[in-house]
C-alpha cells in the first residue's frame, strides 16, 4: 500500500498514468481489457517505463482515475458488460460515490494490482472511511494498492508508505503526520478563523 501526496502539478496523476500504461491498462482507466479512448492526453512517460512483477502476482488489476470514470462507466455500458462485478446496477444509475464504492467492492478482488488516482474526488469523509476499510481488506488479501490522494483521511492506513512529491520534484517518504493533505487540514481545523483572516 503506497500513498502518493503532492501539491497540484506536482506530478502525482502523470506517474500514476504512466505506471498504469506501463503495466499495460487503459489510460483513460478500467482493466486491460479497456481499449478506449475518449481525447488522448497521456504523456510518454508509461513508454520509457518497464513495470517488473513475479510471475502470476496480480489475477486482477484496475486503474481508476476520478476524472475519467464516467467514460469508463459509459464504457463498460456501450460494451454490455455483465454488471455483477460492478454492484449489479449501471454506474450512471448510482451517485458518483457509490459508483467508486460498487468498484472497489464489487470489482476488486485479492491479488490484485490497483492504481488509484483521487479516488476521494467522489467521496464523502463517510465514504473515505469505507473506502479505506475495503482497501485495507484486500491488501491484507494480497492485494497492491498505489493512490494518489490530496485526502488527510486515506493514507492513514496503518503500514501504509507515504511518497510526498515536493515543490521542487523531490520524492521522499514522509510519516503521516508530516504528509501534505494531513498538515495543512490539521492547521486550518486547529483555527479556522485566523485561517481565513489571513486568506481572506
Amino acid at each position: 500500500m503506497t500513498f502518493l501526496v503532492g501539491e497540484n502539478g506536482s506530478g502525482k496523476s502523470t506517474l500514476i498514468e504512466a505506471l498504469a500504461v506501463a503495466a499495460g491498462l487503459n489510460p483513460e482507466g478500467g482493466s486491460r481489457h479497456f481499449r478506449f479512448t475518449t481525447r488522448s492526453t497521456e504523456s510518454e512517460l508509461g513508454g520509457a517505463l518497464t513495470v517488473s512483477r513475479a510471475p502470476g502476482r496480480e489475477r486482477s488489476s484496475f486503474f481508476l482515475r476520478a476524472e475519467t470514470f464516467y467514460n469508463v462507466a459509459s464504457e463498460i455500458e456501450a460494451r454490455e458488460l455483465e454488471l455483477a462485478p460492478y454492484g449489479g446496477v449501471s454506474l450512471h444509475e448510482r451517485s458518483h460515490g457509490q459508483s467508486f464504492l460498487d468498484l472497489l467492492t464489487h470489482r476488486f478482488r485479492p491479488n490484485g494490482l490497483y492504481l488509484l488516482d483521487e479516488p476521494e474526488a467522489a467521496l464523502s469523509p463517510q465514504g473515505q472511511l469505507a473506502a479505506l476499510t475495503r482497501i485495507d481488506q484486500l491488501t491484507r488479501g494480497g492485494s497492491q494498492f498505489l493512490i494518489a490522494t490530496h485526502s488527510p483521511i486515506l493514507p492513514a492506513l496503518p503500514g501504509a508508505r507515504i511518497l510526498q512529491i515536493d515543490a521542487d520534484g523531490g520524492l521522499h517518504t514522509v510519516a503521516y503526520d508530516d504528509c501534505l493533505p494531513v498538515r495543512a487540514t490539521r492547521e486550518f481545523l486547529a483555527d479556522p478563523a485566523a485561517t481565513l483572516r489571513h486568506l481572506l
